[in-house]
Formats: structure tokens, C-alpha cells, sequence
């Protein structure tokens, strides 16, 4: 199954105009054609399978034939990673967590960070193209990048891990989170976190957690920090 996303497609509708840009991606790209039936998602559990009835390339329009509503996943993860210095590499921790499955992410700006500039509207087509090829019907949210103190100060909800790589005292995340359960997951950039941060972090009832033996790059330990978790919740 090919899957379409479209933030605009609401419950009980009839049909639906894609705008010129996706109308031509369908028509042109996909060749796709009247009569051609399409699956949609709205990235709130919605799917939506439609026929399509005008295939122009400045505007396509589908007639709904039947809906169906997904529930989210048992759990809530939220990640809150450092940028990196290349945004190639953050990209990749992007498309691969949506794929794995992940509620939100926060880019956070700490004291080793390199880099504070964001593509926004990039990242966002990232993942929604992860969501679309992996075929998830919640369109993970993106915040804006916020300061590390400011964050943790916020009063996440739920299980709270800070995952850092100073030799102290740690649980292995797959032995600390709970399965069924909000979890927000700290991830520092190259440099790790601060030794200020991590007092903080402690202060405001994070757990700190390893995510292995060995070290790992920023991207890579969001990335398996996601599936951990996934892998916790596995039915």
C-alpha cells in the first residue's frame, strides 16, 4: 500500500482537493488516474481510502469511499536531542525514530552544542515522509529548539531518562523504562552533556541511563534510545 498524508482531510468527508504541488506529484510523478484508488492518513490515526475522480496536475480531486481510525501506540515518547553538527545527521535520527515510532521531539540547545540553526520545514518533510513510507497514520510532532535548562525545567510528564556518558552510576534504558508509559528521553550532542546539566537533569528526577558498552554518536543513540523503548513495548 502507497500512503498519502494530508493534514487537512477531516472525518466524514466526502472528498477531497490535494493542492497543486501534491496534485502534480500524483498525477505527473506517480501517474496516477481517475478511478486509481489512493490510501490518505490525516496523521491523527485516520485512513482514508479514496478513488480518484479529476486527475489534473494542478488539481486533484478524490471521493472518500471509506475510513478507518488506527489507536496510537500503548506509549508516548518524546525526545528531547541536542543538534548535531551536521544537519545531514540529524535528518537521518528523524526519518529513522519516525519509522521506529515516536510521539515528539524537541531539538534541545545545551552547552556543547554546535550547532543552534534549524531547517524546520525540511525536517518536518523528513518526517513526514518516514511516516508515509512506514506506513504510520500519527505524524510525530516537531517542536521548536528550546534551551537545555529551559526544558528540563518544564515539568516533562511521565518516566524521565537522561541518557550522558560520565562514568557514574547508570540503569540500561531497556531495564528502566516501563512498558505502557509517557517517556521523555534526554540525548546531548558530541560533546555530551555539561557536568551542570546533568545536576540539573538529576535535580529535576531524571534517571540517568546508559544505552550500552559502547559510545555512541548523538543520531545514532536517539535512534536506538527509540527502539529500546519500542522494543519494551512490543505486544
Amino acid at each position: 500500500m502507497q500512503l498519502f498524508y494530508n493534514s487537512e482531510i477531516q472525518p466524514f468527508a466526502t472528498n477531497f482537493t490535494f493542492d497543486k504541488e501534491e496534485s502534480r506529484h500524483i498525477v505527473k510523478v506517480l501517474r496516477k488516474k481517475e478511478g486509481d484508488i489512493i490510501h490518505i492518513s490525516n496523521g491523527t490515526g485516520y485512513l482514508f481510502t479514496s478513488e480518484i475522480i479529476f486527475a489534473n496536475d494542478k488539481k486533484c480531486e478524490v471521493k472518500i469511499k471509506g475510513e478507518k481510525f488506527h489507536e496510537p501506540a500503548p506509549y508516548s515518547l518524546h525526545l528531547a536531542v541536542a543538534p548535531t553538527k551536521m544537519n545531514d545527521r540529524y535528518e537521518w535520527f528523524l526519518e529513522k525514530a519516525t519509522e521506529i515510532g515516536i510521539t515528539e521531539i524537541t531539538p534541545i540547545i545545551c552547552d556543547h552544542s554546535e550547532r543552534t540553526i534549524f531547517k524546520a520545514d525540511r525536517f518536518e518533510k523528513i518526517i513526514q515522509s518516514a511516516m508515509k513510507q512506514s506506513l504510520q497514520y500519527y505524524m510525530p510532532k516537531l517542536n521548536e529548539p528550546v534551551a537545555f535548562n529551559s526544558f528540563v525545567k518544564a515539568g516533562q510528564r511521565g518516566q524521565l531518562f537522561i541518557a550522558h556518558c560520565e562514568e557514574t552510576e547508570k540503569r540500561l534504558l531497556k531495564n528502566a523504562v516501563a512498558p505502557k508509559k509517557e517517556v521523555t528521553i534526554l540525548i546531548g550532542p558530541e560533546g555530551d552533556f555539561s557536568t551542570k546539566e546533568i545536576t540539573l537533569a538529576l535535580q529535576q528526577n531524571y534517571i540517568p541511563v546508559s544505552l550500552g558498552n559502547t559510545r555512541l554518536r548523538t543520531e545514532t543513540a536517539a535512534v536506538v534510545a527509540a527502539h529500546s523503548v519500542a522494543f519494551v513495548n512490543e505486544e
